[in-house]
């Protein structure tokens, strides 16, 4: 059984503060079952790691262009939150096999998402476990093992955090992106040989048709 949480646009503080709040609803009445939460954000906001300084964020850049800035529950480098689907998974530690191990619970957790892009016909693999290259601001360049890849290039960054015995883990689904952008935004050039997105792999597959198959899985 799993508790899916639908689909729906919010500002970013608004969407940290819902994690944030289904993970203690999930503990304060000791869940035995996983939440499963997809959503999207407007306007676009740049999220910090929860130990990541925000020195090289140009905050006036931020604002002349509307975006947002938030900081994450999750550990991680700096996403921007544009043109994506962005999920969250909530879950008792002692619900997932190898829960205590977290690049096994990321495995564990991330087949939600291999199984559902498979359904839409797209094959993700796990990325391969390189050391963190600690330059790289924007996550989306950093691999990792726990990253979900097509055919070599990362297309979902996640992240997690525990508490009381639980795991919050959530990442962003990369649908189309700004190169542009990002480069002006972290101030390092996006190689597009190692990311991609959904409108890359399949410029007809629409966020709707995606939402539709995760809204269909209830059994993880």
């Amino acid at each position: 059984m799993i508790k899916f949480v639908p689909y729906e646009i919010k500002s970013g503080a608004e969407n940290m503060q819902i994690d944030s709040d289904l993970l203690e609803f999930a503990i304060q009445n000791k869940l035995d079952y996983p939440i499963f939460r997809l959503y999207g954000w407007s306007p676009a906001c740049i999220s910090l790691g929860r130990n990541q300084q925000d020195a090289f964020i140009d905050k006036k850049f931020l604002k002349d262009t509307g975006i947002d800035l938030v900081k994450r529950l999750t550990g991680g480098r700096a996403l921007l939150h544009d043109d994506e689907i962005t999920y969250s998974y909530i879950c008792p530690v002692s619900y997932l096999k190898n829960g205590e191990n977290v690049k096994e619970s990321y495995m564990e957790i991330s087949k939600i998402l291999i199984d559902g892009f498979a359904k839409l016909g797209i094959e993700l693999g796990f990325g391969a476990s390189k050391p963190v290259n600690t330059k790289f601001d924007y996550c989306m360049l950093i691999s990792t093992g726990a990253d979900l890849c097509y055919k070599g290039k990362k297309l979902i960054g996640s992240a997690q955090c525990r508490k009381s015995g639980y795991i919050l883990q959530h990442g962003s689904i990369l649908y189309d992106y700004n190169s542009e952008l990002l480069e002006k935004i972290f101030k390092e050039p996006v190689n597009t040989a190692v990311i991609t997105s959904i409108k890359e792999i399949n410029q007809d597959l629409t966020k709707d048709e995606i939402i539709r198959v995760f809204s269909n899985i209830t059994n993880y």
